[in-house]
């Protein structure tokens, strides 16, 4: 049975530049992977011809040669492709499946120390809510953190005192073992040792040979001013204790900030809704605001003003993060109608009725009215 042109089988076009190529053998490859279609032969067979095809189209010489001569080149010193003989030799499909796929063997690709695996915690993550205020002056906290810690017994090595883990027989002590699929030599975890290249024959009594136990941890958290909700916190290394001696993981603080019961936070600034009495309002006055640093601030209100004007205390706001700024604070007024008049005070508003019937010093109503009167003039003309 003759071959199939190698880009026919990548399902490239000849112009196809080395991304495309990759793109190409990756998705194929992630299809036809023997892990993934088990006892299928016709996948496998699939899985040898897209391998051998990126082979030789992945380099520049092997390609050239390929384009000039097509499959002789790789015959038998046939054609005169000048040396081409095969492949590069033993393990050259495991090079680029790893390359490309990483962990996907679960062998987490090439590896220094004999290629063990580094069988690393797990991150863990910790809510915490925070007041506005502690949000603007920061703080330190201890909190407590489920977690695993390294077995104190064995040292994290997982093995009975007095007792050392032995080198795996299955791989040699390397992690990975290789198995040969016709013409190609996959690599793959070690099944028996899990890629740790050693095995425990007596394992300590604390851990069960995990190396790591249950414990609460406690830990110092600081927070920094000026932090928002949602903020993140990561703290390297406190997360679970890696398996048998491999490093943690890091924990991940998130914060979430509680609302207030005088102030709406708007990032560096602060809105603050202020209740203003009828008569300040008309005639004018001041007032103090609480601010969120704990003192007091004066604000001048001049007469005449309405519900909705906002007045900006400058540097009276947040505390900007990894900075010494502050943002500003805004109050807006409502303007308060009195309730439960005594006789008096409904003597003297009615007097005050009388002497601004029309409206002229109220000018939002005077507007609105002399624009209802212009509306019903028209209607009847």
């Amino acid at each position: 049975m003759s071959k199939r042109d190698y880009y026919d089988v990548l399902g490239v076009e000849k112009s196809a530049g080395a991304d495309d190529l990759k793109r190409a053998y990756r998705k194929l490859a992630m299809k036809y992977h023997p892990d993934r279609n088990p006892d299928d032969t016709d996948a496998e067979q699939k899985f040898k011809e897209l391998n051998e095809a990126y082979e030789v189209l992945k380099d520049d010489q092997k390609r050239a040669a390929y384009d000039r001569f097509g499959h002789a080149a790789f015959e038998g010193g046939g054609g005169g492709a000048g040396g081409f003989q095969g492949f590069s030799g033993a393990g050259g499909f495991a090079d680029i499946f790893e390359e490309m796929f990483g962990e996907f063997m679960g062998g987490g690709g090439r590896r220094g120390g004999g290629g063990r695996a580094n069988t690393r915690g797990a991150d863990l993550r910790y809510n915490m809510e925070i007041s506005l205020e502690e949000a603007f002056a920061g703080k330190k906290s201890a909190i407590q953190v489920p977690t695993s810690v390294t077995c104190e017994t064995c040292d994290g090595n997982g093995a009975k005192a007095g007792t050392q883990p032995k080198a795996c027989s299955t791989c040699g002590g390397v992690g990975r073992v290789r198995a040969q699929q016709g013409f190609f030599t996959i690599e793959r975890t070690c099944p028996a040792c899990h890629g740790q290249g050693k095995v425990i024959a007596d394992p300590c009594g604390d851990c069960g040979g995990a190396g790591r136990v249950r414990r609460d941890k406690t830990l110092e958290v600081t927070i920094p001013a000026g932090v928002e909700d949602g903020t993140r916190i990561r703290l390297a290394g406190e997360g679970e204790a890696g398996l048998r001696g491999g490093p943690p993981g890091d924990l991940y603080i998130f914060l979430s900030v509680a609302p207030h019961r005088l102030f709406q936070r708007d990032g560096a600034n602060i809105q603050c809704r202020v209740p203003i009495p009828m008569t300040t309002a008309a005639l004018g006055g001041s007032i103090e605001v609480p601010s969120i640093d704990g003192g007091r601030a004066k604000v001048t209100i001049p007469a005449g003003t309405q519900t909705g004007n906002q007045f900006r205390l400058r540097g009276k706001g947040m505390s900007v993060l990894r900075s010494s700024a502050r943002g500003d604070m805004f109050i807006q007024a409502v303007v308060e109608t009195p309730m439960n008049l005594n006789k008096r005070q409904k003597e003297l508003l009615e007097e005050f009725a009388k002497e601004s019937g029309d409206h002229s010093t109220s000018p939002e109503s005077h507007g609105f009215f002399k624009k209802v009167k212009e509306f019903f003039e028209d209607l009847t003309e």
